[in-house]
């Protein structure tokens, strides 16, 4: 009989093609890395979904405001029927804070979702793995960083993987997976069917520079800025361009902002250096916005100012 993986009242058949080991545990416990927008947003779909949740992060602050967030997110699930009350009291509950990483000791699976920097994701993972169980798997949620390089700094690299979780992580459907050169294909599977059990959709990967979906996605951005850039249009001309001319639900622009001007520019570095290709060239403007701290919605001025009760154009 095929195995069944259950969350949030959900019963999903797994794939019998996946690889199975007898002696793995299930998955139960989640630990989170990153109190911010993604590593709540995680917190907040697994927690639904029937799982206990440990978060961490340096910044206290950062913390108590992702938890309100959650609370906030699931309040406005609740007002528009998605969820039920009880679904939510019972899936903030199943929440808990660590102030270190011996918190996660009884993990199963812990989601590194902190800044898109590769220095600081390797310090995490040195750092992370002498506290978890020899059996626990690893995973980032990286949208450009080479899985295996982030998995050699780690002392299980086959129990190392990709999850790529789309922004905003409770409205998105898709999961990217990638995996490492070494990742086994019992933690394939498992993963797998943990983000299935969250009713997500997964997209399987090859490990290159920024995957599939910044692949495609962050060039057209950093296209738009280069568009700003020369003067062919304004930041609402261009965006209005593009919600009307191609049905796109964001503007190019709006939706840089929306992802952290910061990230872009990463993600655009990474495609650059990685693949040595000029038009993956980060333009100049997006590295000024960068340098000037205008990062987007999350510093309140990016291409949009947004400090007055309206986003107003910044160009």
């Amino acid at each position: 009989m095929d195995d069944i993986v259950h969350g949030a009242g959900r019963e999903i058949l797994a794939d019998p093609s996946s690889p199975r080991d007898p002696e793995v545990m299930p998955i139960r416990k989640i630990g989170v890395i990153g109190a911010g927008q993604m590593g709540s947003g995680i917190a907040h779909v697994v927690a639904l979904s029937g799982y206990d949740v440990v978060m961490n992060d340096l910044d206290k602050e950062r913390v108590e405001a992702a938890l309100a967030a959650i609370n906030n997110n699931m309040t406005r699930q609740v007002a528009s029927g998605k969820i039920s009350e009880e679904d939510r009291q019972k899936a903030l509950a199943r929440i808990s804070v660590t102030d270190t990483f011996a918190g996660f000791a009884d993990a199963d699976l812990v989601i590194e979702a902190a800044t898109e920097e590769e220095t600081v994701k390797r310090k995490i993972f040195v750092a992370l793995c002498p506290f978890l169980k020899p059996d626990a798997i690893v995973a980032t949620n990286t949208s450009s960083i080479s899985i295996t390089r982030l998995a050699a700094s780690t002392d299980r690299p086959e129990r190392f993987i990709g999850l790529h979780f789309m922004n905003p992580a409770p409205v998105m459907e898709l999961v990217e997976m990638i995996r490492g050169i070494a990742t086994e294909d019992v933690t394939f599977g498992r993963a797998r069917d943990f983000i299935e059990s969250l009713g997500k959709t997964t997209a399987v990967s090859e490990d290159f520079p920024a995957f599939m979906v910044n692949r495609i996605l962050l060039p057209m951005i950093n296209e738009a800025v280069y568009t700003l850039y020369e003067g062919v249009g304004s930041v609402d001309a261009i965006d209005t361009a593009m919600r009307l001319g191609a049905h796109h639900p964001m503007g190019p622009l709006q939706l840089a902002d929306f992802i952290g001007l910061d990230t872009c520019l990463s993600i655009m570095q990474v495609l650059y250096e990685g693949l040595a290709d000029s038009k993956y060239r980060p333009c100049p403007l997006l590295v000024k916005y960068v340098e000037a701290g205008w990062l987007g919605r999350k510093t309140k001025r990016g291409f949009y100012d947004y400090r007055g009760e309206k986003p107003m154009p910044t160009r």
